[in-house]
């Protein structure tokens, strides 16, 4: 399995509803849980991940802080517009320490997937890790 989210593997965040100079967005996908990219507030929060080239999507890892409703889209082309539902996730609530959610995709192929968390269990949200699992090798 290939972690095609890392941005060593030439994924880029080439979207995200808020940013702080402090937790950019691109700490989702530097493979390093202690770094994060932090909601400014209000909800939907949104961030779009680009692959370096179409990959097939297995499974979706994300860690994450006070995220509690998400919502997966995909699509196949080289711009970032019609997205197709992928899947939605509803997070337990881990106070003190990250949420780590796994969740199994259909292996479809992907050059770009939407993440929208659409509510919280606070006002403010981080997301310290994205990882994607392909079957590729």
């Amino acid at each position: 399995m290939i972690d095609s989210s890392l941005s060593s593997l030439g994924a880029e965040v080439v979207l995200a509803t808020s940013s702080d100079n402090n937790h950019p967005p691109e700490n989702i996908i530097d493979g390093n849980t202690n770094t994060f990219w932090m909601s400014t507030g209000m909800f939907p929060q949104e961030f779009i991940i680009r692959f370096a080239q179409s990959t097939p999507v297995s499974a979706v890892t994300v860690d994450s802080y006070n995220v509690k409703h998400l919502h997966i889209e995909k699509n196949t082309s080289q711009n970032v517009s019609q997205f197709e539902f992928v899947t939605e996730q509803e997070c337990k609530h881990t106070e003190g320490h990250l949420q780590s959610n796994t969740i199994l995709l259909n292996g479809s192929d992907a050059t770009h997937l939407r993440f929208v968390i659409t509510s919280g269990y606070d006002h403010f949200v981080s997301v310290h890790r994205v990882s994607v699992q392909n079957a590729h090798t």
